[in-house]
């Protein structure tokens, strides 16, 4: 198992340096990741078009930052080429940040169907649904990132199970939605932006257990992508 002081005891000082950097600037990148999407239900619950631009402006700095850590990343695997948990440690980093960057995405969906909420006029229905989801997967999002700054497992696997909880309300959210579209045939262009953004709001949820699931692996050394959550806790406990 990793510790939490397992990088900080390399010979070289520079290499203790540049490992603590790549990761501040992944946590950097994610608490910029994690406002966008604050910003984004926001900007859709509120009809809000100049919150929803910033959102889309700034995915831009978001995939500028994905890039930055992918390339120190890759110069410390050719200068360093770390072992064990170091190698995990850049390894793990790397794929967070793409996941970080893939809910970047998802939040720059919601915020193009705010804009064309916005044109229409606030909807009336769908933004319970939304904030009840935006609000839970939002909550992942930081859980999971602080899992991977403190070598969290615990928190990391209850990030996974609350993925399967999002699962289950955008399930029933999506029922409502088709309610609302067979009572309201009017409803069904905006509804369909209610829709779409309920969808980017579980991928989103997907994103996070994706982080978590990279903790996992940092610290216990499995990978455990692809397993249910039965096998999860085990690689957890033991």
């Amino acid at each position: 198992m990793l510790d939490k002081d397992a990088h900080s005891h390399h010979i070289s000082q520079q290499f203790n340096t540049e490992l603590d950097a790549v990761k501040t600037h992944m946590m950097e990148m994610g608490g910029l990741v994690e406002k966008q999407v604050s910003d984004a239900v926001f900007s859709i619950l509120n009809a809000d078009s100049g919150m929803a631009e910033t959102v889309k402006e700034r995915d831009k700095l978001i995939n500028a930052m994905e890039v930055s850590v992918d390339d120190e990343c890759a110069r410390i695997l050719a200068r360093r080429q770390p072992a064990a948990s170091d190698l995990r440690l850049v390894i793990a980093i790397s794929k967070a940040v793409n996941d970080l960057e893939r809910i970047g995405d998802e939040a720059g969906k919601i915020a193009t169907q705010a804009l064309a909420l916005a044109e229409a006029g606030e909807p009336s229905k769908g933004s319970v649904e939304i904030r009840m989801i935006g609000e839970h997967v939002g909550r992942m999002v930081h859980d999971a990132l602080d899992a991977f700054a403190r070598l969290d497992v615990d928190k990391a696997l209850e990030v996974a199970r609350e993925d399967k909880l999002v699962d289950a309300e955008y399930g029933t959210a999506m029922r409502s939605v088709m309610t609302y579209m067979m009572e309201d045939p009017r409803s069904i262009s905006s509804m369909l932006n209610v829709l779409w953004s309920l969808r980017s709001l579980e991928r989103v949820g997907d994103h996070a257990r994706n982080i978590a699931e990279h903790v996992i692996y940092l610290v216990k050394g499995k990978n455990v992508r692809h397993v249910g959550l039965t096998e999860l806790a085990k690689h957890v406990e033991q």
